[in-house]
């Protein structure tokens, strides 16, 4: 397990789950950890963004989204199959049309 002072971050392109695009690494300087297209993730980081640790592996729904003074732009995600939830920083790629889309839906975030 990697600890949140060291943590070891592996940023790489992947073919979305969800819609089947393929999708490149960030190059915004972190770790690519959805969709740009349709915003979906994969529940494979545990504890630190970019850690990969996660046994889950499930798809993560986009639910939410916020305006972080320290982070920026964020979207929360939900597991589908264990409901753990993770914000998750917008890239500058990122579909934005759905962003604004997530900003109007209710929530209650427990992170």
């Amino acid at each position: 397990m990697h600890s949140r002072k060291n943590p070891i971050t592996i940023n790489e392109g992947f073919t979305c789950k969800k819609c089947g695009k393929e999708v490149p690494p960030n190059t915004d300087g972190s770790c690519r950890n959805h969709c740009p297209i349709c915003l979906w993730s994969l529940h494979v980081d545990k504890e630190v963004p970019g850690d990969r640790e996660s046994e889950c592996g499930a798809l993560m729904q986009p639910i939410g989204m916020e305006i972080n003074k320290r982070k920026g732009l964020r979207i929360l995600h939900m597991c589908q199959q264990c409901g753990h939830k993770s914000w998750n920083r917008t890239a500058s790629d990122d579909n934005y049309d759905l962003i604004c889309e997530l900003s109007r839906i209710p929530q209650n975030p427990e992170k």
